[in-house]
């Protein structure tokens, strides 16, 4: 069932409720990136390895995160739920645990408080991705998700400038208390202004249409992974990001320890480097799926595809560079590039699944995603660095960021094998 495009009134509040779900996944990935940039001085500070570096960053942020995310996401698919709501309550969670990692005195509560930070992030995007796909037609759906998806660009961006700032003025410590405290004012601004679409019109025709229950859950899990396309899609979507979280993680560890940059500087050049190149690519991305997959579904892909491949050589060339100037300017390029994905990517999970499903669908591409991605990137990279340090020491990082560029490759093959597929699957399920 596709939507009715808003006008007027409706269309106002439709943009409105994206601007402030666009805010509300800013402040997601400023509280889920800050660690990023102050993971080498609290590794100094608590004298961390670099896998424990790679769990605290990852793994036990992901783990909760993403297996808390799939009952949350049947609770929002429920037609009783108060989305927005469920959303102020997750960011007011996840606010919270973010200012207590500043008062952790050691590994283990620094690691319950991340894990306090995945338990509430996992109720933010799933119910944001249901709702957005109920407010716009099938036709912007790519470019509506794209716009959500600027928070993450735009919050890395911000972490990682606020982080490396601060770190540098007060100390990691209170860098995590001035970036959590305003997440809870925002989780109250949420709760009272933003409003939940489908209480009047969408529970009414389900109680028409006799089907009031929510659609139980391995019925409804069954069907997402009944699409050929959507499992391909799983495939790329889990592959970039357990690329993308590895490298940015170990790629602010990689200019203070091979450029001998302080975390304020990391933060600033590498945070706009890689936030500028990931805002430009998350809205082209955006704007070239809806322009080409509107002629022919299949392109709804074709740029993440062919982006990734290109990237791979330069990424390659960027962490060879003998100076941080250079090495960021080549940067600049790949994260374009590999930023191209996610509103593509979120679309076509939404469409290829039945209108009921959204959220499970968003949340069991989250859940892969996640776990795989930001789970285990960080912590396999730190490993690996841990394990080539008696050989190459401080630049062990180096050649694992090495390796992780042409790895690209990777999630580039499933792309364009998934687009392949759909004009066959792509919105005939609505």
């Amino acid at each position: 069932m596709a939507t009715a495009a808003p006008t007027g009134a409706a269309q106002s509040s439709v943009r409105a409720t994206l601007w402030i779900l666009l805010i509300v996944y800013i402040f997601n990935f400023i509280d889920r990136q800050i660690v990023n940039i102050l993971a080498e001085p609290i590794a100094q500070d608590l004298g961390l390895s670099d896998t424990q570096i790679g769990l605290m960053t990852g793994l036990a942020f992901a783990l909760f995160y993403t297996v808390l995310g799939l009952p949350i996401a049947r609770y929002s698919d429920r037609p009783t739920t108060n989305r927005p709501r469920l959303i102020a309550l997750a960011l007011a969670t996840w606010s919270a645990m973010t200012a207590l990692c500043g008062v952790a005195q050691n590994f283990i509560q620094l690691l319950l408080a991340r894990i306090g930070v995945g338990v509430g992030e996992a109720g933010c995007t799933p119910p944001a991705h249901s709702l957005i796909s109920d407010l716009v037609p099938p036709e912007k759906r790519s470019s509506a998700l794209a716009f959500y998806a600027l928070g993450i660009p735009i919050g890395t961006l911000l972490g990682m400038l606020i982080g490396g700032v601060l770190a540098d003025w007060v100390g990691w410590r209170r860098a995590f208390l001035f970036v959590g405290i305003p997440g809870v004012v925002l989780a109250l601004i949420v709760w009272f202004v933003l409003k939940e679409p489908r209480r009047k019109d969408s529970l009414e025709v389900l109680r028409q249409r006799g089907t009031d229950d929510v659609v139980p859950f391995f019925k409804a899990m069954g069907k997402v992974m009944r699409s050929r396309a959507f499992v391909l899609l799983l495939c790329a979507g889990s592959a970039a990001a357990f690329l993308a979280y590895g490298k940015v993680t170990w790629t602010t560890i990689f200019f203070q320890r091979t450029h001998g940059m302080s975390p304020g500087e990391v933060g600033f050049w590498f945070g706009i480097v890689n936030g500028a190149a990931g805002i430009v690519g998350t809205v082209l991305g955006g704007w070239l799926a809806d322009r080409f997959g509107s002629q022919n579904r299949r392109h709804v892909l074709t740029a993440p595809a062919i982006g990734m491949a290109v990237a791979a050589p330069i990424a390659f060339l960027a962490y060879q560079a003998q100076t941080w100037q250079m090495g960021l300017i080549l940067l600049f390029v790949p994260t374009l590039l590999n930023s191209l994905y996610y509103g593509p990517t979120y679309s076509a999970a939404q469409g290829l699944v039945p209108l009921r499903s959204r959220a499970i669908a968003a949340a069991v591409l989250l859940f892969f995603q996640n776990l795989i991605g930001l789970g285990l990137g960080p912590l396999f990279f730190g490993m690996l660095s841990d394990w080539l340090r008696p050989e190459y020491g401080e630049e062990s990082v180096r050649y694992v960021l090495y390796g992780a560029a042409f790895l690209g490759l990777i999630p580039a093959f499933f792309f364009w094998r998934c687009s392949l597929r759909l004009n066959d699957e792509l919105d005939k399920q609505d």
